[in-house]
């Protein structure tokens, strides 16, 4: 279970009246309602002394925030920085596959933030979505630094090559938003940031299927992952992991608002595309509220979701690793962002 908060500075005691709510709503008893609870939002783990280990096991060298290949300004443990809280924690299957990240001054700006969390399943889980956490990330800054991708997205026309025709054959077929986009229904840089998004998402699926060290024919990872650049949100998501906004009413209370969907084969038109490409799609008697896909002639692997990086075993039926790219501007009544897996939000 894996959850990731990212808002501005002060506030901090509705933020953690709404974290507390959020919990409750979710069927997660506090147990307290103060500060104390959220202690690591508030600064990082410390290391124990004489080297002693924690009751879970985990080293202290695994147990404080983790500065991805040592590069300034990105976290992928539990703790703190000036944009963001990150919190992992063991649930009851066995290894944790969640993953999470958190780069500031993304693309070398000021003020730019990038945030995601990943959800692995499947027997190399772990490892795919620790990959994805990695290089996702720097595949996403290399895209928008590159004066081709903006000429590509203002113009909506491919390179010529073969990655770039692939990339757009599949937006036109799955992409519900392209007519707003076209129609000039967002802001210009979310027209430039939504190409970088599915280019990037593209090549990482790409890369994790050539990686040789890693099987991702029946593993692989959900992605929920935004970049806020001024009062622009920009949020690619790829499976069932949410985004959720805490915003104000009327009348001045938090409320959560979801700007995810999450990419479920029970969504019809998920699920029509599956069918189309000759996929199965059903719930087993036993969990009937649970919809998953499987291969033309096996009841395998009984993915839960329509959307992932990895789970090569069903790209060809219909599965794809597309993100759905969504916008929002961020208002004087908005309070922070909470980026989850569905440990947490269900």
């Amino acid at each position: 279970e894996a959850a990731l908060y990212g808002g501005g500075g002060g506030g901090d005691g509705c933020c953690v009246d709404f974290l507390v709510c959020l919990l409750r709503g979710l069927g997660v008893t506090p147990a307290s309602a103060g500060p104390a609870q959220f202690k690591w939002a508030a600064r990082p783990l410390r290391r124990k002394r004489n080297g002693g280990s924690s009751p879970s096991g985990a080293s202290a060298e695994e147990r404080r925030p983790e500065l991805i290949r040592g590069a300034p300004g990105r976290i992928a443990g539990n703790g703190a920085c000036a944009s963001a809280s990150l919190y992992t924690m063991q649930g009851k299957k066995g290894v944790n596959q969640d993953a999470m990240v958190v780069v500031e001054n993304f693309g070398s700006k000021d003020g730019t933030i990038f945030c995601g969390v990943f959800d692995g399943h499947g027997p190399q889980g772990h490892l795919v979505s620790k990959m994805v956490r990695d290089l996702l990330p720097v595949k996403l800054s290399a895209n928008i630094a590159r004066d081709e991708y903006k000429e590509l997205s203002n113009n909506r026309v491919t390179n010529g090559t073969t990655e770039g025709d692939a990339v757009q054959t599949v937006v036109e077929d799955t992409d519900a938003t392209l007519g707003a986009v076209e129609n000039g229904g967002y802001p210009e840089i979310f027209t430039a940031l939504r190409t970088s998004f599915l280019r990037a998402f593209y090549v990482m699926d790409r890369d994790l299927k050539s990686h040789k060290n890693i099987d991702c024919l029946f593993s692989g990872t959900t992605a929920v992952t935004l970049i806020k650049q001024g009062q622009d949100l920009i949020i690619g998501n790829l499976g069932d992991s949410r985004a959720i906004l805490a915003t104000k009413d009327e009348d001045n209370h938090l409320f959560a608002l979801q700007l995810t969907v999450d990419l479920k084969p029970s969504i019809p038109s998920e699920a029509a595309r599956i069918r189309e490409r000759k996929g199965r799609v059903f719930s087993l008697p036993n969990e009937p509220d649970v919809t998953r896909v499987w291969l033309p002639k096996y009841n395998s692997p009984g993915l839960a979701m329509a959307r992932a990086f990895g789970d090569f075993c069903l790209k060809s039926y219909g599965v794809i690793s597309v993100p759905d790219v969504s916008y929002h501007h961020i208002t004087e009544k908005d309070e922070f962002v909470v980026l989850a897996t569905d440990g947490v939000s269900n």
